[in-house]
């Protein structure tokens, strides 16, 4: 199994580099630089595309280029960029600069339809196409967040996972949605799961539970997908 993953040089999705994938597999990770610290699992295989989704023409020429021979049988595309002052109590959408909202919208939504759109084909050639998107309980109905342009990328996220589905399903394409709550990203795969769920008193997502819920989407037949998952931190009263 060939696996794509977006933004994988940090947080999360270094967490799906390294937790991901069987020995025999190839992890393919994007991101603007390689890192030097990534530890994948014996027997999986480790490629990486220096790209940035900022520049989503260029970004995506790259990417489609070097996975052009090997093919892709998963898509996971994991990056999705906040406001400066996001999730602070302070966060005030008029005071969110222009420039930083356009980049946003580029990488968040621009980069991922276009993305998807060349690489659409190349899944498409595998015996279970998948694609999983990294959403946000932002992107629900009543979140409780007042973050704009955050919000209206992780609601674009469940529009475009629709239309796929709706698209490809007479070719099997199965699109996830992880609609994901607040995250433990401080303490990665090597600290013990127990003393990360400690961290936040049960307001954070330890990124174990995350690469488990994937890995389980990984293993399932070409029968059947899971639409969608919501995983909110035990605390959150907003879920």
């Amino acid at each position: 199994m060939r696996v794509l993953v977006v933004g994988a040089s940090k947080g999360l999705g270094k967490a799906f580099m390294e937790g991901l994938g069987k020995p025999g597999d190839t992890l393919v990770g994007v991101s603007r630089t390689r890192p030097a610290d990534v530890s994948l699992g014996q027997g999986v295989e480790a490629q990486w595309i220096e790209a940035d989704l900022g520049q989503p023409a260029a970004a995506v020429e790259a990417i489609a280029e070097a996975v052009a021979e090997g093919g892709v049988d998963t898509l996971i595309y994991n990056l999705g960029l906040w406001e400066a002052e996001a999730f602070e109590a302070h966060y005030s959408f008029l005071e969110d600069r222009d420039v930083e909202l356009q980049r946003m919208v580029d990488c968040n939504i621009t980069a991922t339809i276009l993305l998807i759109k060349r690489l659409l084909p190349l899944l498409l050639e595998s015996e279970k196409p998948r694609i999983i998107l990294t959403g946000s309980t932002s992107g629900l109905p009543q979140s409780g967040r007042p973050e704009v342009t955050f919000a209206a990328s992780k609601f674009a996220l469940r529009g475009i996972a629709e239309a796929l589905r709706e698209g490809y399903r007479g070719q099997g394409l199965g699109v996830t949605c992880l609609n994901l709550g607040y995250l433990n990203t401080e303490d990665g795969l090597d600290v013990p799961v127990a003393e990360a769920a400690v961290r936040g008193e049960g307001g954070l997502i330890p990124l174990h539970d995350v690469v488990l819920m994937v890995r389980t989407l990984l293993e399932l037949s070409a029968a059947s997908y899971v639409r969608e998952l919501i995983l909110p931190a035990i605390a959150d009263e907003r879920f």
